[in-house]
């Protein structure tokens, strides 16, 4: 098997209920036509505030959700777990009963609609974009920002495979 690599990516998916996107470029290491595609063995993802921080609330007794997908297409809105562009999505959900002892969430889980984040044979993809968006509820005391972990593998199949592959994730 060849070696692994990580591509990481941040974006900001402010606190205002709209939907935020940004491409992640896979240029360099995706070409169908030189049969070159990407293997997805793993996705981890953080929420956290623009220092990497925890998230705070902005009131007590509130609750907030914070949801995130990872995508071989562009959307403009969050898209179903059944959308074919899906390579992973997930959200957090936070609860904070006061924030007079703490602005933190006292309460938080975490779910990955589509699990498991790390994939047997890997999740392949032959588009030389994926794209990375989300959306947050306006209860977070600021900004939320997701962040990506994904770890991969630069692998070789026939020409025809790899086009009709990038055909079917466009």
């Amino acid at each position: 098997m060849a070696d692994s690599f990580f591509i990481r990516k941040t974006v900001n998916i402010d606190n205002d209920n709209n939907f935020h996107e940004d491409p992640i470029d896979l240029g360099a290491y995706v070409d169908a036509l030189s049969s070159s595609v990407l293997t997805v063995h793993r996705v981890d993802v953080a929420f956290t505030d623009s220092t990497g921080r925890s998230l705070s609330m902005v009131q007590g007794d509130t609750a907030s959700v914070a949801q995130f997908q990872l995508t071989t297409q562009s959307h403009a809105d969050n898209v179903l777990l059944s959308d074919r562009s899906v390579i992973a999505s997930g959200k957090i959900e936070a609860y904070t009963p006061s924030v007079t002892h703490s602005p933190l969430a006292a309460t938080s889980s975490t779910s990955f609609d589509m699990a498991p984040q790390q994939f047997t044979n890997g999740y392949v993809v032959a588009t030389e974009n994926i794209y990375l968006g989300g959306s947050a509820s306006t209860n977070f005391a600021g900004n939320v920002y997701v962040s990506v972990l994904i770890e991969c593998t630069v692998t070789k199949m026939t020409q025809s495979k790899a086009m009709s592959l990038a055909l079917s994730q466009q």
